[in-house]
């Protein structure tokens, strides 16, 4: 393990020695089902790309904690830090970078290959705030959401009523007592240069 991660660009994430937790809002017909049955249920679309996203406040930024229609049950993914990595590994930068990818054409063909592809946006804060630092999007499409439905998923929890909490008191003003009960993230250590080919 080592970590060559810029400050700016760094995976955050809640993680064990096997397994990492990403975060995904669905409407209640499929988060309940996931968290219930602890796999997507068959109205889960595969054939659509799906985004993850280890930073739990960026998924309270999207998804307005849990309020946004179709968004409002939120669930925290257990995978298999080997599915992440190999999902870096196999992954493009969701913007052309010509340090990186050459001219725009041989970009857009990476792209549309791989089953994979990365975004970095503003971390956020308990006001949902940007933050300087940028966070993790990663966008599974093809064999990268097979994988992940089928093979990286060991565990799926509704946290839709944290959410809730941790939003009711960062709304009063009570800020650490919300961060208190934030989920703990810590810089993720990677294998050898995973996000070389994924920095902006």
């Amino acid at each position: 393990m080592n970590d060559q991660q810029s400050p700016g660009y760094r995976i955050r994430a809640r993680y064990t020695d096997t397994t990492v937790t990403v975060y995904q809002a669905y409407g209640p017909h499929i988060g309940r089902a996931a968290a219930r049955d602890g796999r997507f249920p068959p109205s889960w679309k595969r054939d659509r790309m799906t985004w993850i996203k280890p930073s739990f406040l960026w998924m309270m930024y999207r998804c307005g904690w849990g309020t946004k229609e179709n968004q409002e049950t939120v669930l925290a993914v257990e995978i298999s830090r080997e599915g992440f990595a190999w999902a870096l590994r196999h992954a493009c930068l969701s913007h052309h970078v010509p340090a990186l990818h050459g001219d725009t054409a041989d970009w857009k063909r990476r792209l549309k290959q791989a089953p994979a592809r990365v975004q970095w946006d503003p971390e956020r804060d308990l006001r949902l705030g940007p933050l300087p630092h940028r966070s993790l999007q990663l966008g599974l499409g093809g064999e990268a959401a097979a994988r992940y439905a089928d093979e990286w998923i060991t565990g799926i929890e509704d946290v839709t009523p944290l959410a809730h909490e941790i939003h009711a008191l960062a709304r009063a003003g009570e800020l650490e007592r919300a961060a208190a009960l934030l989920p703990e993230e810590r810089p993720y250590p990677l294998e050898g240069d995973d996000l070389a080919h994924l920095y902006p």
